[in-house]
């Protein structure tokens, strides 16, 4: 029924377990995956509002570096499980909307992600992401917890 997953992740311990979980949904399916993190601009707030400064660029460079090397061992996993895996790391103020967009350019008829977000106040005022990938998505969601 399913043949392009897409799974985004945060490296996060749940996050990992979906990844786990989507893969091998994916090898029992034989569908491919695509494996995306997005990763947030890394703000530094300073009185000055010129260009990015050098502990925000490191900054998303960890990140960003952090992220890489998460993606390359989730690719190589999934690969042992014989499902032929994509890796993208993507940078954007809105992961919900870089999720979304992601699984329509990708062409992907499935997305799997953990249930976990923000919680207490934050959730209350921002929302999770993965409730706004449910409300927003026009793809099925499959949600892990």
């Amino acid at each position: 029924m399913f043949r392009h997953i897409l799974i985004p992740t945060d490296g996060s311990l749940l996050s990992t377990a979906a990844v786990e979980s989507g893969v091998a949904f994916a090898r029992d399916a034989g569908a491919q995956v695509t494996v995306l993190a997005v990763v947030e601009p890394y703000h530094v707030w300073w009185a000055d509002t010129g260009s990015p400064s050098e502990s925000e660029v490191a900054g998303q460079k960890e990140v960003g570096d952090d992220i890489s090397r998460h993606l390359a061992e989730v690719e190589r996993k999934a690969k042992e499980q014989g499902v032929p895996c994509t890796v993208l790391q993507v940078t954007h103020e809105h992961p919900y909307r870089a999720i979304i967009d992601t699984a329509k350019t990708s062409g992907c008829d499935l997305i799997a992600m953990a249930s976990h977000g923000r919680r207490g106040v934050a959730a209350l005022v921002e929302g999770s992401e993965t409730t706004k990938v449910l409300t927003h998505s026009s793809i099925p969601v499959l949600v892990y917890r």
